[in-house]
C-alpha cells in the first residue's frame, strides 16, 4: 500500500483509509463480525488509518473498532470524532464544542475504543455557539496529557481553519469531496495548503453511487441512514439522473479493467498528495477493491471524460436540516 503524510504535522498513513460507520448499522443492518473481519483485512493490505466517531452506533463502532485492533494497536492510526450531541430520544440533538465536553467526550472514546491514546482526534462539527480558539485549546490539553496525538476537523470552513490553526497546529480537515461533489476546491483545498493541513475526503463513493452498489433500483432499508431525504443526490427524486453520470465513471473503468469506485478513488489521490479518502464499508470484498485505487493511473483522456460531470449533478449534497451543522464559528470571546 501506497503510504503518503497526512498534513505537515501529521502521521504516514495509507494513500486509502477505511471508514468505520457503515459497521454499525448506519446504511442498513450490519453483522459485527463482518466489520470486524473487514477492519482485518484493511490491516492486512497495508491500510492503517481508521476512521471512526464517538456518535456512530451511539458508541457502538468505536466499541467495535476497539474490539477489533486489540490484538493490532501499533498497526493502525486511530482517527475518532466527537461534537454531536444526542438527545432523548437518540436523534442530533446539536453540536457541542465547549473545553469542558471535550475533555469529557474524550475520556469516554478512550474507554469504548480501549486504548489510552487516540492517534488523530477530530471535532465532527464546528460548534456556533463556541469560539473555535476554545474548543481547540482544549484539544491542545489532550494532546499535552498525552491522550491525543493530532487535532483534526471536519466540515469546518476555511476561516475556523485559519482561527483555530492559529491556536495548534491542525493535521486534517475531514469533509465531502469526490467527482459529484467538489465545493471544497474554491476555499478549503487552497486553505489547506496555505496552512500544511492534510484533507481526509468522506463520501468519496457518494454514499454507493459511484461504486456501483447503489443503484436507480435499489431498495433502501428505513433504517438505511440514505432514507428519509438526507442525502438528496441518492434520493430517489434525483438517483436516478445522478446513476447517469456513474454510469460514465464505469464506463473508465471498463476502459482500464478496473473499477468504478477505484477510478472514483483515484482521480481523488490525484488531486493532492495530501489527500487520503476515507470510502466507508462493512464488506472485505469492497476493502479489497478500494485497495487497488492507488495503482490506478488515470490518463488526460480519462479526466477530460469525468471533470465536467459534477456540475451536471442534481440535487444538494444535504438536506436543509443536515447543512444547518456546517457553518463558521462565532467571534473570539472578547
Amino acid at each position: 500500500m501506497a503510504m503518503r503524510q497526512l498534513g505537515r504535522v501529521g502521521p504516514e498513513v495509507s494513500a486509502i483509509g477505511l471508514g468505520c460507520m457503515p459497521m454499525s448499522g448506519s446504511y442498513g443492518s450490519a453483522a459485527e463480525a463482518d466489520g470486524i473481519a473487514a477492519i482485518h483485512r484493511a490491516l492486512d493490505l497495508g491500510i492503517n488509518l481508521l476512521d471512526t466517531a464517538d456518535v456512530y452506533g451511539t458508541g457502538h463502532n468505536e466499541e467495535l473498532v476497539g474490539r477489533a485492533i486489540r490484538d493490532r494497536r501499533d498497526e493502525v492510526v486511530l482517527a475518532t470524532k466527537f461534537g454531536f450531541v444526542a438527545g432523548a430520544n437518540g436523534r442530533l440533538a446539536g453540536v457541542n464544542g465547549r473545553p469542558e465536553y471535550v475533555h469529557e467526550a474524550c475520556e469516554a472514546s478512550l474507554k469504548r475504543l480501549g486504548v489510552d491514546t487516540i492517534d488523530l482526534y477530530q471535532q465532527h462539527r464546528v460548534d456556533p455557539e463556541t469560539p473555535i480558539e476554545d474548543t481547540i485549546g482544549a484539544l491542545a490539553e489532550l494532546v499535552q496529557e498525552g491522550k491525543v496525538r493530532f487535532i483534526g476537523l471536519s466540515e469546518a470552513l476555511a476561516p475556523d481553519l485559519r482561527r483555530a490553526a492559529a491556536v495548534h497546529p491542525i493535521t486534517s480537515l475531514q469533509s465531502e469531496y469526490s467527482l459529484l461533489e467538489r465545493g471544497v476546491e474554491r476555499e478549503v483545498l487552497p486553505a489547506c495548503e496555505e496552512l500544511g493541513i492534510g484533507f481526509l475526503p468522506f463520501a468519496p463513493l457518494v454514499r454507493g453511487l459511484l461504486a456501483g452498489s447503489l443503484t436507480a433500483t435499489t431498495e433502501v432499508e428505513e433504517s438505511d441512514y440514505r432514507s428519509g431525504g438526507r442525502f438528496p443526490r441518492v434520493g430517489p427524486e434525483h438517483r436516478t439522473a445522478n446513476a447517469e453520470l456513474a454510469h460514465v465513471v464505469q464506463e473508465v473503468a471498463d476502459a482500464h479493467g478496473a473499477t468504478p469506485s477505484q477510478v472514483a478513488l483515484a482521480w481523488l489521490l490525484r488531486r493532492r498528495p495530501w489527500i487520503v479518502p476515507i470510502p466507508g464499508t462493512k464488506r472485505v470484498a469492497y476493502v479489497e477493491d478500494n485497495a487497488g485505487a492507488p495503482g490506478l493511473e488515470l490518463t488526460e483522456a480519462d479526466e477530460a471524460r469525468l471533470e465536467p460531470l459534477a456540475a451536471r449533478v442534481a440535487g444538494e449534497r444535504y438536506s436543509a436540516e443536515q447543512q444547518t451543522a456546517v457553518r463558521v464559528s462565532p467571534p473570539p470571546a472578547s
